[in-house]
């Protein structure tokens, strides 16, 4: 009996998620904004606030105990001021705090430092005002600039909207070879550095890329409007009445030549008894 309510617990414990790409409008959502959100949403972010421990168990060192390693992400936050600028992966941390050793611990938020700063897109030829934390600026210097740290970085690591959005201008540039359009020379050089990370993508998931849940959903209202043509009912009503006013015709016709072909054969008509 134990067995099998431990059995039934684990089965409730491992049930699969529900997935809103897989009923109502997103099922029938194209297979590139799917891959996006997929990447965006589901898959897991690189840790952030914490530091991942390899391997499967650790020992104690004092004591010698083995104990399984247990990876827990913490509990994050992501206000729409998270998709209003460039966090890095960061967000808020939601916890207590014990401010006193004799008293309970109370609810605390870790917000991270936000600066205001200036980032250059080299791609785009713009320099954009944006807030951001440090960890953005480090990564922006690790990767040797902003559009390299744009590119490089998958969108679950991304996760600002305004970065997505920034990283689908770039992309769109690139594959449209609409960058520095006054001056060739550079548009070759710059496009030369950058071309490398079209491969990852296709034209269509460009298109569907860095849109958030209710941009796709309008945009896929909109193609299917458009490929739906709705006629008026009086035209249908017009052409079945008359569908059905030439039957009509038909038949007393049909009905008119039979019966005087029988008027013919008679030998009682009013055409025989005069002859």
């Amino acid at each position: 009996m134990t067995t099998n309510k431990l059995a039934q617990g684990m089965r409730l414990y491992y049930v699969k998620q529900s997935n809103r790409l897989e009923f109502g409008i997103g099922a029938e959502m194209p297979a590139a904004y799917k891959k996006f959100y997929a990447e965006w949403k589901y898959a897991k972010p690189t840790p952030v606030h914490y530091i991942e421990k390899e391997g499967k168990y650790e020992r104690n060192e004092a004591t010698g105990e083995v104990y399984p390693i247990q990876n827990v992400p913490l509990p994050l936050k992501y206000p729409k001021e998270s998709h209003q600028g460039l966090w890095g992966g960061e967000a808020v941390i939601q916890g207590f705090q014990k401010r006193h050793p004799d008293k309970q611990k109370i609810p605390h938020f870790w917000v991270p430092a936000l600066k205001r700063s200036v980032v250059y897109s080299e791609v785009l030829d713009k320099y954009m005002r944006v807030t951001l934390t440090e960890r953005t600026l480090d990564l922006i210097h690790k990767n040797y600039g902003f559009d390299y740290y744009l590119l490089k970085t998958p969108a679950y690591d991304l996760k600002s909207e305004l970065a997505l959005k920034l990283k689908k201008k770039i992309l769109e540039a690139l594959s449209e070879k609409s960058l520095y359009p006054n001056d060739p020379i550079k548009k070759e050089k710059v496009y030369s550095r950058y071309e490398q990370y079209l491969s990852a993508y296709t034209k269509e998931e460009i298109e569907w890329y860095g849109l958030n849940w209710h941009e796709a959903c309008v945009k896929m209202f909109t193609i299917k409007a458009a490929q739906t043509v709705i006629a008026p009912l009086k035209h249908q009503y017009r052409a079945e009445l008359i569908t059905e006013l030439q039957n009509d015709t038909k038949k007393s016709d049909e009905a008119e030549e039979s019966s005087s072909w029988f008027s013919r054969l008679n030998p009682l008509s009013k055409s025989t008894t005069t002859s």
